[in-house]
């Protein structure tokens, strides 16, 4: 934690100390409600993951919007945003322990839980622990179509589990898991559109084969930022859990839009401030690994092309100059993070600015939450 704030609202925006966390709360609106036009009238519900930000002011925006919850990677996330309010979660993940699935149980006592399987031991643990604590669980069969890491293959193994879910008195089965993430970043358009159409293929075939067996699919939830609306046209899914097209990194933007894109904005930015010039043609911010995820690639100087981010350390980013630069000591800038998610788990709280003020302050109350 740290020992002070990087501002106060109210604050100019040349008053944010650095590095920190900025959002932009026009774009970051904007963004907001573009999703939701995308999603107006159609038969495709939202439920945007929340592992993107971390942030329950941001996931009681996003239901004020239209979602039905959010969708949470971990167990300890998914408890911060029950805490918070959100009354539907779903674990977009594999509850494996005891000490879990009792924490499990309890979240379910106050909100709808869903989470995945791929194993009929987890099938078994998950009705166990309910029945012992009395609780309803949402439980999803997770079909790998085409990430290749958690999920069953798609057809008569999903079939099977969705059976074994549904025998049990104290499971609900909730539908199936189809997120392909590999998907959301492939570069082309063409590239997309083939992995999603396997992957549509993939979870109607597992539908079709738990439907024969006399149970019904209520929800094929998955899709992301990179490629919801080819869910969303498929006539497949009917739940999109995009999450990062409320911040929008530079890694999303290196992908080639599809003629009916979407356009999200850059929302999401790490304010960093120039520590060193002390050689020609390179200058060094005080904003390093520590301070913006590199696993996508280097950030991006937002709005100054010419600077280059082109080397991280800890503590330092080093950005390389063309001859004639104008930038001192002292200065300034607004770095796009190559990957949202994990750098803002590197983060305490959100500084949401519009214009050039400081409205608020928000905190990133599940940043951490591993367990």
């Amino acid at each position: 934690m740290n020992p002070w704030k990087a501002a106060a609202p109210g604050d100019p925006l040349s008053a944010i100390d650095t590095p920190a966390l900025v959002l932009d709360l026009d774009a970051f609106e904007r963004n907001l409600q573009r999703m939701a036009d995308a999603l107006k009238g159609q038969a495709v519900r939202l439920r945007p993951h929340a592992k993107s930000h971390k942030c329950p002011e941001i996931a009681r925006r996003q239901v004020a919007m239209g979602a039905v919850g959010v969708c949470c990677q971990k167990l300890g996330e998914a408890a911060v945003f029950v805490d918070a309010g959100i009354a539907d979660v779903l674990v977009t993940n594999q509850v494996v322990g005891a000490s879990k699935l009792l924490h499990l149980a309890e979240l379910a006592r106050r909100a709808r839980l869903g989470v995945l399987v791929d194993d009929a031991e987890q099938v078994h643990a998950l009705a166990l622990v309910a029945r012992s604590q009395s609780v309803t669980l949402d439980v999803y069969v997770e079909v790998d179509v085409g990430g290749h890491r958690c999920g069953v293959p798609p057809g008569a193994a999903a079939a099977q589990l969705a059976r074994q879910i549904a025998d049990h008195p104290a499971l609900r089965f909730g539908g199936l898991q189809c997120y392909h993430g590999a998907a959301q970043h492939k570069r082309s358009p063409a590239e997309r559109a083939q992995a999603i159409a396997a992957a549509a293929q993939a979870a109607q075939h597992s539908r079709a084969l738990i439907e024969a067996d006399g149970l019904q699919v209520a929800r094929i939830t998955g899709a992301g930022t990179g490629t919801f609306l080819l869910e969303r046209d498929s006539g497949v899914f009917n739940e999109i859990q995009a999450g990062s097209y409320i911040f929008m990194d530079r890694d999303y933007r290196d992908n080639q839009p599809a003629s009916d894109a979407v356009v999200f904005e850059h929302a999401l930015f790490v304010r960093s401030t120039v520590m060193s010039r002390a050689v020609p043609g390179r200058a060094v911010l005080d904003a390093g690994l520590k301070a913006s995820s590199v696993d996508s690639g280097m950030p991006v100087v937002w709005q100054r092309p010419e600077l280059k981010y082109v080397a991280a350390s800890d503590e330092h980013g080093v950005l390389e100059l063309p001859v004639g630069t104008s930038l001192s000591l002292g200065d300034t800038v607004m770095l796009v993070p190559g990957h949202c998610d994990p750098t803002v788990n590197l983060y305490d709280e959100l500084v949401c600015i519009r214009g050039d003020r400081v409205e608020a302050l928000w905190p990133i109350a599940a940043r951490g939450a591993l367990l």
